[in-house]
C-alpha cells in the first residue's frame, strides 16, 4: 500500500496515521521494501518542513505588516467611515494586525487599512 501523488496539504498527524496504518495491516510475507519506506519518510520530513516555513512565513509578514503600519502613526487619513459611508479624515493614534488584516485606530474608530483613501503628510 504506497503513498504515491502526496498531497502536501495532508497534516503531519494525518501522514503518520496513514503509515502506521500501513505498516500494521502490511503482508508479512511482502513488507514495505526499505527503498519505499525510506521514501515515505523523506515525504513526511517535506511536509514538516513546509509546515515550518509556512509558519515562519506568517511571522514575517505579520512582523513586516507591523512595520509598514508604524509609519502611518502620526499621519492623518482619509477613509470611508463604515457606519456612515461618508468620507472622513482622521489621525492615526496606532495600527495593529487583527485576523490577519491591518487595522488603524483613528478617532478612537479602528479603520481596516483597505478603508483609506489617502495618506496626508503631517499637518
Amino acid at each position: 500500500m504506497a503513498i504515491s501523488g502526496f498531497n502536501a496539504e495532508l497534516g503531519k498527524q494525518q501522514f503518520l496515521e496513514l503509515m502506521v496504518t500501513q505498516l500494521q495491516y502490511q503482508d508479512p510475507l511482502e513488507p514495505v521494501g526499505q527503498q519505499q519506506f525510506i521514501e515515505q519518510l523523506a515525504q513526511f520530513s517535506v511536509v514538516e518542513g513546509v509546515e515550518n516555513l509556512n509558519l515562519q512565513f506568517e511571522d514575517f509578514l505579520k512582523l513586516q505588516t507591523l512595520s509598514r503600519g508604524t509609519e502611518l502613526i502620526g499621519h492623518s487619513i482619509e477613509f470611508q467611515d463604515a457606519t456612515s459611508g461618508e468620507i472622513s479624515r482622521g489621525r492615526v493614534q496606532e495600527t495593529r494586525v487583527i485576523g490577519g488584516q491591518m487595522m488603524l485606530l483613528v478617532n478612537d474608530q479602528q479603520i481596516p487599512l483597505s478603508a483609506v483613501d489617502a495618506v496626508i503628510a503631517h499637518d
